[in-house]
């Protein structure tokens, strides 16, 4: 019985882990202009951050995916495909949380890091670039892992604008098969922690790599 179910599990897994890779990598990348952001000396471009980052770690993720799914189409006349939309959205989503753990990172920089790289000359680009975010960089890692996890976990809601995720795979097999709700189930524990503990092998092989640097 089990063996009927793997290849449709396969075919789910797959399109998670696209989902999972293509918004960690945006995410991450939305995180730290946005982190940086939320530390510019301009007014005006701290608030549109601040902002950014309220709404969307003040709303719900899949209110998100309706949203960008089903109400933008009729809001602002632009269709996005499911996987567009989900991507997006996750993206937006875990980029705003990642956001304040890219802040709070420089910001536990020692003072005198700074004041050392003025002392030698060097622009606010060359400080951030050198001195600053490597260091911030090592304090990032854990706290990006466990972002990395929740993400993994949030593409299981995107099964409700029709991606056929790893979810999806296993809701479709349960409304053909009830009597296999129990196998199904389990099999979506297995394959999720599966995913979770390769993307969490793989934080923790970074955060060895940058300590090794730093040290």
């Amino acid at each position: 019985m089990w063996s009927d179910l793997l290849p449709a599990f396969f075919r789910g897994t797959w399109i998670t882990l696209q989902i999972t890779v293509e918004s960690v990598a945006l995410a991450l990348l939305v995180a730290i202009v946005t982190g940086i952001a939320r530390l510019s000396r301009y007014r005006i471009i701290r608030a549109a951050a601040a902002v950014y980052v309220e709404v969307f770690r003040g709303t719900s993720l899949l209110v998100q995916l309706f949203w960008l799914y089903f109400a933008l189409p009729m809001f602002m006349n632009v269709q996005l495909s499911s996987g567009a939309a989900a991507v997006l959205a996750l993206t937006l989503n875990y980029g705003a949380y990642g956001s304040e753990v890219v802040r709070s990172s420089i910001l536990a920089v020692p003072a005198g890091q700074t004041e050392a790289a003025i002392a030698l000359n060097m622009t606010p680009y060359q400080r951030m670039r050198r001195v600053i975010f490597p260091q911030a960089l090592v304090r990032m890692l854990p706290a990006f892992g466990n972002l990395q996890i929740e993400l993994l976990k949030g593409t299981s809601l995107v099964y409700f604008i029709t991606l056929a995720d790893l979810t999806y795979e296993g809701m479709i097999l349960r409304s053909y098969d009830a009597s296999s709700t129990t196998e199904i189930f389990v099999l979506l524990l297995i394959f999720y922690f599966i995913l979770a503990h390769v993307l969490n092998s793989a934080v923790r092989w970074f955060e060895r790599r940058a300590a090794a640097g730093r040290s």
